[in-house]
């Protein structure tokens, strides 16, 4: 069977673990030629670069930190050396509020933070790569170009709790700002994004019994999504030819709460 991403490029931002991982490891395995980025050089990264390489796919690397205020065209014109063409460009990319330095700050300087690496990274990457796409329709594949963005589930609804305003009011902004961006570059560039629920990754594998069972219980799988989950409906977006403005909940089913 051929693979759904023969001689096609795509690049995928915050690749080095968890979700970004998985998605680079699926689009890999479906013949794609891939661009990882992450904020620096990393033994994770690597480990990626030596997995797509097993694979026969070539694999180069571009860096950047987001949560710095970056000038984003230097890294859009990187990315696009390599192979001399970009087909699907996933930003997967975001601050992690929840482990690590910044879970011990406050919450102005946490919104701040997720504003810079999640919202404006996207929305600027978006644009910079949609415009060069654009440029280059003629040489699309079957697939056409797309820019995939990363939101969360239950941002539309919402959750109680600092966290939840948190990534409520940024990823509700990268889903409302994908439905715009796909009404300025269709039908050149499909623009989607993915709403992943609960995902197992880092603060998911470490997490309290509480958050366990929330996790568990407020799927109707009555299970923890994984990162490959995420990584296959990435894959439907990047390959199916009539999805665009959509935003897709990887969720396994909403279980809606009473409480």
């Amino acid at each position: 069977m051929e693979r759904q991403l023969t001689n096609q490029v795509c690049v995928v931002t915050g690749a080095s673990t968890g979700i970004g991982r998985a998605i680079a490891l699926q689009l890999a395995e479906q013949g794609a030629d891939l661009v990882v980025h992450a904020r620096r050089p990393s033994e994770n990264l690597q480990d990626v670069v030596s997995r797509v390489s097993a694979m026969g796919r070539q694999c180069a690397t571009v860096f950047s930190d987001f949560g710095k205020s970056p000038d984003f065209e230097p890294l859009v014109k990187d990315a696009w050396k390599p192979f001399g063409r970009v087909d699907h460009w996933i930003n997967n990319a975001g601050g992690d509020v929840l482990t690590g330095p910044m879970s011990e700050k406050s919450f102005p300087e946490k919104l701040k933070y997720l504003w810079q690496t999640d919202v404006v990274s996207s929305l600027m990457l978006s644009r910079l790569v949609g415009k060069w796409m654009t440029q280059e329709a003629g040489a699309a594949s079957e697939n056409g170009f797309s820019i995939l963005n990363l939101g969360w589930d239950q941002a539309e609804q919402g959750m109680a709790g600092d966290s939840g305003e948190l990534f409520a009011t940024t990823k509700g902004a990268i889903m409302a700002m994908t439905r715009s961006l796909a009404q300025s570059f269709a039908p050149a560039v499909r623009v989607n994004c993915l709403a992943p629920g609960w995902i197992q990754t880092k603060w998911g594998s470490q997490t309290s019994d509480y958050w366990d069972q929330r996790a568990q219980s407020d799927s109707l799988m009555n299970r923890w999504g994984t990162p490959e989950d995420v990584a296959r409906a990435a894959l439907f977006l990047c390959t199916h030819p009539f999805f665009c403005g959509h935003v897709l909940p990887v969720n396994g089913g909403f279980r809606y709460r009473k409480d």
